[in-house]
């Protein structure tokens, strides 16, 4: 968990580290214990307004691997860097014509113990083909309820920054100096 001061540092870092010609925009930074995901827009293919849906998707489909081949080496160097200063891998995606497309990136594994119950959930979602394994299920629930709960967990994530800035001023953080008899 960051806080949003590390979050804008963060996108600082990259929006100052990035070329200036790798992406219309950068779109959004996302961090967790592992890994760092940098999205930004690219422009669309030029097409003509009735061009066939199918033209469309084979159009950005072209765009983005496009992108992904010619901005490898600088996404890389940039990437080295970044793995360095902050200790997480770094995952890259575009948003090219409205759609969001992801390049490889990090599948952690997470450990956890689940009762029966919890468990007849996941095997009840891999038989009605949801999912084909324990751990397709169990992304499947995490994207669930994230997809359905935004609002408390952001207000969850706003609490523990709230509790990380009251830690921070605690008897073993450092003491503002006190201020001198001609200060006052």
């Amino acid at each position: 968990m960051i806080t949003n001061e590390q979050r804008e540092k963060l996108r600082g870092w990259f929006a100052g580290r990035l070329p200036d010609d790798l992406f219309e925009e950068l779109t959004e930074i996302t961090v967790d214990r592992e890994e760092i995901t940098v999205i930004g827009r690219i422009p669309a293919p030029r097409l003509t307004e009735d061009a066939p849906a199918t033209e469309r998707e084979a159009a950005l489909d072209s765009r983005v691997q496009e992108f992904r081949e010619r901005t490898r080496e600088d996404r890389m160097a940039v990437a080295r860097d970044a793995e360095h200063r902050f200790g997480r891998k770094v995952s890259w995606g575009v948003e090219c014509g409205g759609r969001r497309t992801l390049f490889t990136h990090v599948a952690a594994p997470v450990m956890t113990r689940l009762r029966q119950p919890e468990r007849q959930v996941l095997d009840t979602l891999i038989a009605g083909g949801v999912a084909r394994s324990r751990s397709d299920a169990l992304a499947w629930c995490v994207r669930l309820v994230q997809r359905h709960t935004d609002d408390w967990l952001a207000e969850l994530r706003e609490s523990l920054e709230h509790v990380q800035r009251v830690r921070a001023q605690g008897p073993d953080s450092e003491p503002d100096p006190a201020p001198h008899a001609d200060e006052e």
